[in-house]
């Protein structure tokens, strides 16, 4: 589809299901019955969800979709915007940030550790800046923090102590509210 023809877009989202599903205790995402997880951190599909997700007719499919998951069932859930405009209620909202280079330095590993040595770290760092810089002026729905999210700056952390950090917040957030 070409992702410039927005009756088009509009079409293919009106067909496609998405569907979330567990697997050995990790979340795997189904596209129309087929399982995508292992395509969804490449390179060329981050650079085409930036690109694609600034189109009305998907934002709208996305929209949908996204509130229907959070209605179903409790969820953790990341995005661009989810602070700001897919669940602006929500109980507890952190905008996860870290510095271009170092989230470079982790796909660039990601890479390493699936085999794959075609991407450099510069050409990596260098996209992940252009996808920030058009995600947040983009027109619709543009990546900014939400008014009463919690700022964490992964750059210096690892996965362990983000995770302890974020289940801390979730803690303090349940705990006042109780």
């Amino acid at each position: 589809v070409d992702c410039t023809d927005e009756a088009a877009l509009e079409e293919v989202c009106r067909k496609i299901s998405i569907e979330l599903a567990y697997e050995d205790g990790e979340q795997q995402v189904i596209l129309n019955g087929e399982n995508v997880t292992p395509y969804i951190r490449t390179e060329e599909v981050s650079q085409m969800t930036s690109r694609l997700s600034a189109r009305p007719a998907v934002r709208a499919a996305l929209l949908n979709l996204q509130r229907r998951l959070a209605e179903e069932q409790d969820v953790l859930m990341d995005g661009r915007d989810i602070g700001t405009q897919v669940l602006p209620d929500a109980q507890l909202k952190i905008y996860l940030t870290a510095s271009p280079a170092a989230r470079a330095k982790r796909r660039y590993l990601e890479y390493l550790e699936k085999g794959d040595n075609t991407h450099s770290l510069e050409e990596i760092e260098r996209t992940i800046a252009e996808r920030d810089e058009r995600d947040m002026n983009r027109e619709i729905a543009p990546l900014k923090q939400a008014d009463d999210a919690v700022l964490v700056d992964t750059s210096d952390m690892g996965i362990e102590e983000v995770t302890s950090h974020i289940i801390s917040l979730y803690e303090e957030k349940k705990a006042a509210a109780e």
